[in-house]
């Protein structure tokens, strides 16, 4: 029997199940939603399981409020597929007056709004969950934690001993929960099965509109091209013609991008806006990335060998699966992820802004002490633009590596920090 892994949602749900009368959990199929759940629940409503709701839909005609019967926290997992269940906890935490009778997850088809009366607001909690990050599944050593970085502590250097094979096969791998407990080409295999099925099988179930399997394994293929980019929509239709020999509009790639992001395979970074001493223009657009790296290299073809033979496109990829860890952290710390860019030409690969005001400026990089140089001054560029009589000046600096020898602080003050060594 496997192990179950910790994740970082554990704490906050338990959390939350003390302020809130139910908590959606939501995020991709295959993420860990249900088992995370399963750890405090007390009963069970599988919808998932055809029978039960085959049962469950009888039942909702007849006495639909014996759903909501169970000890509590009681799980309603993939209550999506009977929208009708919202307005009934809703209404049944009204009626109860206690906190942490239910908790809902959701993997992809989003409640239809006519179902719906209620936005659940004052009753619900929310919990976006995302594949593993290293820490969570055992790949990190956290030997460098963020919240301890936002107090103003530091650590002692080390080194670390994590290759670039290594390090090519977790992207390639993503952070699955099930295939972490798996080895070589079969746990590459998970990444491949995930990313045919969306394209295959759940893109025709997110809203009850027929979309074109052809057209969006094109669409996942241009923006695993474009990950870590500003690449607008239309821009993106000319890399489909350009790259694909195919022809898609951009109100058709909208559609698409709309839908993928609704199946919480696709999640974009806001753009940071702090306070400038300069008049730099900031820019407003979001950055691409999928909610897990795997799906962009499985989305090409790509495999830890090919990522070795071309360390352009594993530094991309490498960005991309450093930003899914820190999304991670910033749940923890109450936070969330950034990008900043603007007309100078000055840009910061993430920015952790916790609610409280405080943040780290973070550049991601593979490895290389020119690269990590570089990475230091445009940390250090952007700290002097911040206007600090009116917000906060950085908690902290970071070069975030894949490979390298050392992890420390350099005398400017910048930390050099790997991502098989940190957390949350």
């Amino acid at each position: 029997m496997k192990t179950y892994k910790h994740r970082i949602a554990d704490e906050i749900l338990k959390r939350k199940l003390l302020g809130k009368g139910a908590i959606l959990v939501q995020g991709p199929k295959w993420c860990g939603k249900t088992t995370t759940a399963k750890q405090v629940a007390k009963s069970l409503l599988d919808l998932g399981n055809p029978t039960e709701l085959t049962n469950a839909l009888q039942t909702l005609q007849i006495i639909p409020m014996k759903l909501l019967d169970g000890t509590v926290p009681r799980l309603i997992d993939e209550w999506q597929t009977i929208p009708e269940i919202w307005d009934m906890v809703r209404n049944e935490v009204d009626r109860r007056g206690e906190m942490g009778q239910f908790i809902l997850t959701g993997s992809s088809v989003p409640v239809e709004e006519e179902k719906r009366k209620h936005s659940g607001t004052g009753r619900f909690g929310w919990i976006n969950m995302r594949p593993m990050s290293l820490w969570e599944s055992g790949e990190s050593t956290g030997r460098v934690s963020l919240s301890d970085l936002f107090d103003g502590k530091t650590f002692e250097p080390f080194d670390f001993a994590i290759g670039s094979d290594e390090l090519a096969f977790l992207v390639c791998r993503g952070g699955w929960p099930q295939s972490t407990f798996m080895e070589g080409e079969v746990a590459l295999d998970q990444a491949r099965d995930y990313y045919e099925a969306i394209y295959k099988v759940d893109i025709h179930r997110v809203d009850n509109v027929r979309r074109s399997s052809e057209r969006t394994r094109l669409l996942l293929r241009s923006y695993a091209r474009n990950t870590g980019s500003a690449t607008s929509f239309s821009k993106m239709s000319e890399d489909i013609r350009e790259n694909d020999n195919a022809s898609i509009t951009y109100e058709t790639v909208s559609d698409y991008v709309d839908a993928l992001k609704k199946l919480f395979v696709l999640e974009d970074m806001p753009a940071w806006n702090p306070n400038l001493r300069s008049k730099s223009a900031i820019q407003s657009s979001d950055t691409r990335y999928f909610i897990d790296p795997s799906i962009a290299t499985a989305a090409l073809s790509l495999g830890p060998k090919d990522l070795i033979n071309d360390l352009r496109t594993f530094g991309l990829f490498f960005e991309s699966m450093a930003v899914r860890d820190l999304r991670t952290y910033a749940d923890a710390l109450n936070g969330d992820l950034f990008h900043y860019r603007d007309s100078s030409g000055l840009e910061c690969d993430t920015v952790l802004h916790r609610r409280d005001g405080d943040y780290g400026l973070i550049e991601i990089k593979l490895g290389g002490a020119d690269n990590i140089e570089k990475g230091a001054q445009t940390l250090k560029s952007l700290a002097e633009k911040i206007d600090t009589d009116k917000m906060k000046a950085p908690s902290f600096l970071m070069v975030l590596i894949g490979v390298g020898q050392y992890a420390y602080r350099r005398p400017d003050g910048v930390f050099v920090v790997p991502l098989s060594s940190l957390k949350d």
